[in-house]
């Protein structure tokens, strides 16, 4: 009942990011019990039929774990529905109980990324597929329905690993960067690291795409987030830390350092948080930056009001000081 629940008030606060004119949702792929949501093409296709104008992607889904031909087959209906408002972003997953669960080997990690990324994005370029690999069966001769009306957008999703930037650069896919702790500027070396060899490889500087995730949160004030969010928050990365072996706990010090202004928590009041998205994009020089708004399970009204100063305040203040 539960889950039940929560993927009900997901639709209703992605009608009302559509409603409030925001840009984008993202919806990532979990397999434990503190996520709802296991399957993000099967929520994006609910929400394909009821929103408007907001585009649709996963954030993201584990390609090493799934199959390639039914992430694009499933894909390609939304894209449909939505009347081409779907994205894909793939990554090799922070979390790692999906292995396992479908039947994948952990050691195999890297090699199942290389080789599931690949038939992706040949599915998407050709219509009639020949392709071999390691890990499936090999497709002789096939084409792959329902066809999407245009090439669905694929980026890559990376943290800090220098040999993910090169992989999405090598390709010439568009990359998002997850900052989750530290000073963001700290990605400028492989942010410049992505631009320099995206050349190399001889892609279009044009078609060259980045964003950066952050962990959001809007209030009227800092100490509202601290009385009303932090326990929420810091149960959620400490919960995190221990499954990792990370030997500090995260304190409310860890909390206020992460929303300074040098920090990667981009939360606040509206017009600090707007500021610094600035500052970063500016800094970074990016495209695109995403705000992730529901770490540590907000409740459903402190969700809505998230989406309502973001989509009432800070991104039409970021647009506008980008459009001057």
């Amino acid at each position: 009942m539960i889950y039940n629940v929560t993927t009900t008030l997901i639709i209703e606060e992605v009608k009302t990011a559509d409603e409030a004119g925001i840009d984008s949702f993202s919806m990532g792929e979990h397999h434990r019990e503190d996520y709802a949501v296991s399957s993000p093409e099967i929520i994006l296709a609910s929400l394909a039929a009821v929103t408007e104008k907001i585009k649709l992607s996963s954030g993201v889904n584990v390609i090493g774990s799934v199959d390639p031909v039914k992430l694009y087959q499933d894909y390609s209906m939304i894209d449909l529905i939505s009347n081409n408002r779907v994205e894909i972003m793939a990554g090799r997953g922070s979390f790692t109980e999906s292995f396992p669960l479908f039947g994948y080997d952990l050691e195999d990690y890297d090699e199942l990324f290389e080789e599931k990324l690949d038939l992706l994005l040949k599915l998407r370029k050709t219509e009639e597929i020949n392709w071999s690999g390691k890990y499936r069966a090999p497709i002789v001769k096939q084409t792959v329905y329902p066809r999407p009306q245009r090439e669905i957008p694929i980026s890559i999703a990376v943290g800090g690993t220098p040999s993910s930037v090169l992989r999405a650069a090598r390709l010439g896919l568009p990359v998002v960067f997850a900052i989750i702790g530290g000073n963001p500027l700290r990605f400028k070396p492989l942010i410049d690291y992505y631009k320099e060899a995206y050349v190399k490889f001889g892609h279009d500087l044009k078609n060259m795409r980045i964003g950066v995730h952050s962990h959001t949160f809007l209030t009227d004030s800092s100490e509202e987030i601290i009385e009303n969010y932090y326990l929420r928050y810091a149960y959620s990365m400490n919960k995190i830390g221990r499954e990792r072996g990370w030997t500090n706990s995260y304190t409310v010090e860890s909390f206020k350092a992460g929303m300074s202004p040098d920090g990667a928590l981009y939360m606040g009041n509206p017009d600090y948080v707007a500021e610094k998205i600035i500052v970063t994009v500016e800094s970074l020089e990016i495209d695109q930056f995403i705000a992730h708004i529901d770490v540590g399970g907000p409740t459903h009204g402190q969700t809505m009001k998230n989406i309502d100063l973001l989509g009432g305040k800070v991104f039409p203040t970021v647009k506008k000081y980008f459009k001057n």
